[in-house]
């Protein structure tokens, strides 16, 4: 099924530059578990915890009570005013600063960055014992800015999207964000966070909802329009860059478009394939290869045979990727026919002189 492909170097030695594959049905296999660029597996299924978590920005709003009148934060009696027994106050809203904190009467600067309300409530609490009477607190996030992502690109309008406290998916920024304005299969979605950015296409995230993955706050999306194509050389229709037109391609569908094979020209047993393919789906097709312990990506060569009529069959389910050259290799008897062309016109000359001179006689 395999040979391999080397070159003589220099030094006389054997230098391997890539692998050549009979495409067969054990091809077919190996490479339908080609695993993609995947989300999931880059930033892991991250869900937002139980408790919403105050950060820095974030504006706060806390109300304290107390138990009977004539508190700290009582408010002054009125002639006449019937009295509940219970006093409270709301302290005017504040963005928790950059050391993490607000500041509450009484308290002093307390906290509140990477508290959740309910913690933040029973620190307060515990701060004001033995001032105010017996305090009940309740602390409201007004606007919580540090959980927001940015969704970005040519294919969206854009925005500064807020993560909702049970947690905000891809698809659910990109939909707050206005959508996506180009084709599915031709847009790209990169996911930025913390340093590291993976690129799958909306299509992927689509037909799997595990690669819809929950954002954390900061992270950014950049919609990209990336049109995918492959480029047919050789002898077919005509050569050109073949567009991808939905999410998937197989090599009978890049033949076609690409005006099949040339009558009398082409050689069916030469249809090549040319890609890169990465070390684990070479190690699956060529185990031991000394490209695959030495290079990350390793150079492949796909060849079929369309003069056997299973393979027909096989190119109706070997996929294409982006990137991938398709070579359809002249037949062996183009080369004599150019040659039979070339003699026939440089005899043609001395075939018409020797005719006029016999008219002549």
């Amino acid at each position: 099924m395999f040979k391999d492909a080397a070159q003589t170097a220099p030094d006389g030695a054997t230098a391997q530059n890539y692998e050549i594959a009979d495409v067969d049905q054990t091809v077919i296999e190996a490479l339908s578990v080609r695993s993609p660029a995947s989300l999931a597996k880059r930033f892991g299924d991250y869900r937002p915890p139980v408790d919403t978590v105050i950060g820095v920005g974030d504006v706060v709003r806390i109300t304290i009570w107390e138990a009977g009148s004539g508190g700290l934060f009582a408010a002054p009696p009125m002639v006449g005013q019937f009295s509940t027994g219970a006093n409270s106050a709301t302290i005017p809203d504040q963005s928790v600063g950059r050391d993490g904190t607000i500041t509450v009467p009484f308290a002093g600067r307390i906290r509140a960055a990477g508290l959740s309300p309910a913690s933040l409530q029973s620190r307060i609490a515990t701060a004001l014992v033995g001032k105010a009477s017996q305090p009940q607190v309740l602390a409201t996030i007004v606007r919580q800015v540090s959980a927001d992502a940015t969704v970005v690109g040519e294919s969206t309008g854009g925005a500064v999207v807020p993560l909702a406290p049970g947690g905000t998916r891809i698809l659910d920024a990109i939909a707050q964000a206005g959508g996506i304005h180009t084709p599915l299969f031709e847009t790209e979605v990169r996911l930025s966070r913390g340093g590291r950015t993976e690129a799958v296409p909306v299509s992927t995230i689509v037909s799997n909802p595990r690669e819809n993955v929950y954002l954390r706050p900061g992270d950014t999306i950049a919609l990209v329009r990336k049109p995918r194509n492959v480029l047919a050389l050789g002898a077919t229709g005509g050569s050109a860059q073949i567009p991808f037109d939905s999410d998937h391609m197989t090599l009978a569908d890049a033949l076609a478009k690409a005006g099949g094979l040339q009558d009398y020209r082409a050689d069916p047993a030469g249809v090549f394939v040319f890609r890169y393919e990465s070390n684990a789906v070479a190690g699956r097709l060529r185990p031991g290869s000394s490209l695959v312990a030495t290079r990350a990506r390793v150079p492949f060569v796909y060849r079929l045979n369309l003069r056997q009529a299973q393979n027909l069959l096989l190119a109706q389910h070997f996929p294409m990727f982006d990137g991938d050259v398709l070579y359809v290799s002249n037949s062996p008897y183009v080369s004599v026919a150019k040659a039979t062309q070339i003699f026939a016109n440089v005899a043609q000359p001395v075939t018409t002189a020797a005719s006029v001179r016999s008219a002549l006689k």
